[in-house]
């Protein structure tokens, strides 16, 4: 498929005239003969302008294309964290409906063999990546998309949730019902141990929003490397404080499965006794004992979104896009009734 850059090659303009034109750009000084150049250059290419694309799409664009999803985490891993699973089967999904070839390509713990990226006419990768393994990516990547997760500056694709946002009304919420010892329990990234173990966004945006209300106890803030048992330990260890929270956020549904355990065998009752809210809403949150509040966090969406990026990169689009979506808290019977869905700014916080 033929890009700006190369109509503006073949016409002899710079690619943001060839944008203009294809745009249909009032303000242009441009001489007649260039832009029919430029419009029937496009046309002989066979562009799709971005006005086209969905169309395109729709008409089977993706017919024929082979799109390598690289997954950060093992298959063991990935199949005991339905969130990821969700990614994938948005990926998967949008490229059957596409009728595009898929390559699934997991961690092993080293890199797989460059030619299967090369060969592939784009790539989207499934989670995190620093450093070398992220270098490696782009250095052997058609075209990257990053599904869940957007690299340090504005130099690649990406879509993913706004998880330090939704943290933020989850804290005003929590707040606004009365709750001053807010927990919170989640994982260190790996890439930034040991330096700065609360590198991750939510328990970043934890610290500054607690801090900032005066509320910042380090005693209910544990994170730790991610296991199948961080949940159940983590929890058990903060509501063994003598002073422990009256509610507990956990990074992600899966924690906060090993939260209500410790809980029930510690013999506290939810939410009377410690209130739980999550992330991600995973099938299961819906029938715990009690249902679990939690950031419903569109894990398709995500996957479906990262192949449309990648389309429009095919397509012609030469400037990075980051698509960031929107989240929602589902509130269920482990929190009680919310006082406000809304956001609450720190300026507007009742005194403690």
């Amino acid at each position: 498929m033929v890009t700006i850059k190369e109509i503006a090659a073949a016409v002899g303009v710079s690619s943001a005239t060839v944008s203009r034109v294809l745009n249909y750009d009032p303000t242009l000084s441009i001489s007649t003969r260039k832009r029919q150049a430029i419009i029937e250059t496009a046309e002989a290419l066979n562009y799709a302008t971005p006005r086209n694309r969905s169309r395109a799409a729709a008409q089977g664009i993706g017919l024929g294309l082979k799109i390598a999803l690289v997954h950060f985490l093992e298959p063991a891993q990935e199949l005991a964290d339905p969130y990821y699973v969700g990614v994938r089967l948005g990926i998967e999904s949008r490229c059957q409906a596409l009728k595009s070839e898929i390559v699934k390509i997991v961690h092993t713990g080293s890199p797989p063999e460059a030619a299967i990226l090369e060969g592939a006419s784009g790539v989207v990768a499934v989670g995190h990546y620093y450093g070398d393994a992220l270098e490696w990516l782009r250095r052997h990547s058609r075209h990257l998309i990053f599904a869940d997760y957007a690299p340090a500056g504005d130099a690649d694709d990406s879509v993913l949730s706004d998880v330090a946002t939704a943290m933020t009304r989850l804290l005003g919420a929590v707040h606004a019902m009365g709750y001053r010892r807010i927990g919170f329990i989640g994982w260190i990234d790996a890439f930034h141990e040991p330096e700065n173990i609360h590198s991750e966004r939510r328990c970043r945006t934890y610290i500054e929003w607690m801090t900032k209300a005066g509320l910042f106890d380090p005693d209910l803030c544990l994170v730790e490397r991610m296991t199948p048992d961080s949940g159940y330990a983590l929890a058990r260890a903060m509501l063994s404080n003598p002073n422990p929270p009256k509610v507990l956020i956990t990074c992600n549904d899966n924690m906060a499965l090993g939260a209500y355990r410790a809980i029930h065998e510690m013999g506290l009752r939810i939410p009377e006794d410690v209130a739980v809210a999550s992330f991600n809403d995973i099938p299961v949150a819906q029938f715990l004992g009690p249902p679990l509040t939690t950031v419903k966090i569109p894990a398709e969406l995500i996957g479906e979104t990262a192949v449309d990026l990648l389309l429009e990169r095919l397509s012609g689009r030469e400037v990075a896009k980051k698509v960031v979506l929107g989240t929602e808290i589902v509130w269920r019977g482990s929190t009680p009734a919310p006082v406000d869905h809304g956001l609450t700014r720190l300026g507007e916080l009742s005194p403690v």
